[in-house]
């Protein structure tokens, strides 16, 4: 549904001759699917005929929301999940006043968990619809 590069995980790719290198980032610093996606890319790239695949995780700059693309921000609708909106905050981190249900597009939503199916996300719950979804946080 979505890539790494949808969500602005991947952050660089270097070609030399059969060796390439890919730099990722996480979303959090202990992602627990940073180890798959590094094998997912490694085994991507090898039957893609490169002999030396390199995948380098960096923690700095931190990921936030904000290189997540447009159309990965699309993505996450379709699929049910309210994408990012606004930018991460240079200042205090603003309150938050609703989040656009994915399935009905509803303003009338509720945050149920500050953490959804995964840490990057929170579960909420939309009082038109009824329909609980994941929204993608913003950092």
């Amino acid at each position: 549904m979505l890539t790494i590069a949808d969500l602005g995980v991947l952050r660089d790719v270097r070609v030399d001759g059969d060796a390439v290198t890919v730099t990722i980032t996480p979303t959090y610093s202990g992602c627990p699917a940073m180890d798959t996606i590094r094998d997912d890319v490694v085994l991507a790239l090898t039957e893609a005929g490169f002999a030396d695949v390199e995948v380098r995780t960096v923690l700095a700059p931190a990921w936030t929301t904000d290189w997540m693309s447009a159309e990965g921000k699309r993505k996450l609708t379709d699929f049910g999940i309210a994408p990012p909106t606004g930018h991460r905050p240079a200042g205090p981190i603003p309150v938050a006043l609703a989040v656009r249900c994915p399935h009905c597009g509803s303003l009338n939503t509720r945050e149920i968990s500050r953490f959804g199916s995964t840490s990057c996300k929170a579960l909420y719950e939309c009082r038109a619809c009824l329909e609980p979804f994941d929204h993608f946080k913003v950092h």
